[in-house]
Parts: structure tokens; C-alpha cells; sequence
């Protein structure tokens, strides 16, 4: 159970510029982005298609998704 948290506490691997995008937007952790809608983040500067499907691969991982 303990690496089920552990894999929320932290983003998955998007490369740099989507990771400093979700960071300079206040997410810095995969539970922060559950529910958020994902037109919102596709607005973020350095979010990109493939960055937003692995955010919401590992969110399913989990059971959780975007909004």
C-alpha cells in the first residue's frame, strides 16, 4: 500500500517542461491533478498531448482521472 502513495505523492515522468509547468502552476504531486479539468492544464506553457496522457494513465492506475 505504502508504493500506491508514494507513486500519488509524485508526478510520473513528463519530461521538464510540462513537470515545470504543473510546478509553477502548484502541482506537484499525481493527487493534485485528480479532478482537474484537463483543458486547464492543456493551457499551461510546456503541457502537451502526450504529457496530459501519461498524466491521465497514472491517474487510472489509481482510479482516479481527470476532470
Amino acid at each position: 500500500m505504502k508504493s500506491v502513495n508514494s507513486s500519488l505523492d509524485t508526478l510520473p515522468k513528463i519530461g521538464a517542461p510540462a513537470t515545470r509547468a504543473l510546478d509553477n502552476a502548484g502541482y506537484t504531486a499525481l493527487r493534485d491533478l485528480a479532478g482537474v479539468p484537463r483543458a486547464e492544464l492543456a493551457k499551461l506553457h510546456g503541457m502537451g498531448p502526450k504529457a496530459l496522457e501519461i498524466i491521465q494513465s497514472a491517474l487510472k492506475q489509481h482510479n482516479l482521472s481527470l476532470g
